[in-house]
Formats: structure tokens, sequence, C-alpha cells
């Protein structure tokens, strides 16, 4: 991938997460919105002069240096914590809430908005964050994700273990009977390759969660909702069957 492709990617990865269209792009540079898609196109990219890329940039609210930061960070995007980082989370619960956050685009306003933050004390976890490399703190406190798009916390690891501890239970501690709730058990004799194809599945159901989570960020924050997914499969029968079972 050229730098001019990663530069393009870039821009159109943050005008969709800002909620911009390419018809706001071309009402505040006063062209076309058929120019602008042209420009934006990767054939098309390496005819943009530099001020019109520090244009689009300022748009998005950042400086050229800095959406050029954004597309060379593209290719150095972690995929993991150490367990001694997934640690550091867990050891303190508003570090952990602000990670949170973070990995779910919230901005710096609207976790004070929400948390009982001071601004000193939110700004202190995220620069932890930033030390962890878990995120990088941009000017005006914005927030950009170090992570890439196939991050996930240690199998067995420290997230995994305290989710596991404090929050199952109350997950599960629900009706499942409101609006977008619902819970499903079922059971089934498999081979090992059915095995296989079905977690294959979820793996593709969990990319698809991922894949909507992207498209809702355009919408404000009042109008998303904290969503949780608890997708378990595992050889297993009942205690009771167990006891019965010839030795």
């Amino acid at each position: 991938m050229t730098e001019i492709r990663q530069l393009l990617n870039s821009i159109k990865q943050q005008l969709k997460l800002q909620g911009k269209t390419y018809r706001d792009v071309a009402t505040a540079l006063d062209l076309s919105e058929a120019s602008i898609k042209r420009l934006l196109s990767a054939g098309n990219g390496a005819n943009m002069s530099i001020e019109r890329l520090a244009q689009i940039s300022n748009l998005l609210g950042y400086s050229l240096m800095e959406i050029t930061q954004e597309a060379n960070a593209s290719h150095t995007r972690i995929h993991s914590l150490s367990t001694a980082q997934e640690k550091e989370l867990v050891s303190d619960t508003k570090l952990l809430l602000v990670a949170v956050c973070a990995l779910n685009h919230w901005k710096f306003e609207e976790i004070l908005q929400v948390y009982q933050f001071s601004k000193a004390e939110c700004l202190s976890k995220l620069l932890r964050l930033d030390k962890l490399n878990l995120i990088s703190l941009m000017p005006n406190n914005r927030i950009r994700l170090n992570i890439a798009r196939d991050f996930d916390w240690l199998p067995q690891g420290p997230i995994r273990q305290y989710f596991h501890h404090t929050g199952m239970a109350d997950f599960l501690n629900a009706p499942f009977s409101h609006e977008f709730e619902s819970q499903h058990f079922i059971h089934g004799m498999l081979t090992e390759a059915a095995a296989e194809k079905f977690q294959s599945e979820i793996r593709q159901l969990r990319q698809k969660l991922a894949e909507l989570h992207t498209e809702s960020l355009s919408s404000p924050l009042k109008k998303r909702r904290g969503t949780a997914v608890l997708l378990a499969m595992r050889e297993w029968e009942p205690a009771s069957f167990t006891a019965l079972r010839k030795t």
C-alpha cells in the first residue's frame, strides 16, 4: 500500500467515524461532491495538493502532520496487551473504565459527562493508557486508538478473569425480556468437523458485531447502547448425566 493510499484511507476512516459525508467536505471546500469523490479515490489521490490535504485534515480536527501520523500508525496497531499491562488495568477500576470507554470510541468530553471524573483525573487515566500504548492522547485531549481490528484480550488473561469473576453473574442475572435482549440455549451432538464449522460461524458473528460497532460510531453517544453478547461453546453435559456414566 502506497503512502498516499494510507493517507486517503485514514481520511476516509475519520470521515466515517465523525459522521461526515463527501457532501460535507465539498461544502466546506466549495467544491462539487463529485470532485471530492475523485480526489479521495486511490487513483487520483496523488494529484491532490498539500493545501487541499491540509484543508480536509483541518475539517476533521487534525493538522496535516497529525493525519499523516494517524495513517502511519495504521501499520503499527497492537493486537493484544501483555499480561502485566492487563494486570495494571484491572488493578484500577477507574483506569479500566476509561479504557473501556476509549475502546468504544468515547470522546474525552463524553466520559466526563457520564462518569464522576474531574478533568485532571480523567486526563491522568488517559495518560496511563497512552503509556500502555493502548491509545495515543492527541492535542485537545483527542483519543486515538492504537489497536488493530482483531484486537482481543488475552485468553485466560487478567481482563477475562476479572469480568468472569465480577461481571458474569451480574450479566446473566436478568430476565432477557426487554427490547433488543435475548437469551438462547441450544444443544446438539456434533462431530469434530461440525464443531469447527460452528466455531467458524461464531468467529464470523463476532466480526460482524465489530463491523456494526464501527458503523454505529457516526451516531451520537446518546443513540448508542452498550451491548454485551455472550457466546459460549464447549464439550459439556449436566453433572447429573455424568454421574450416571459407566466408569
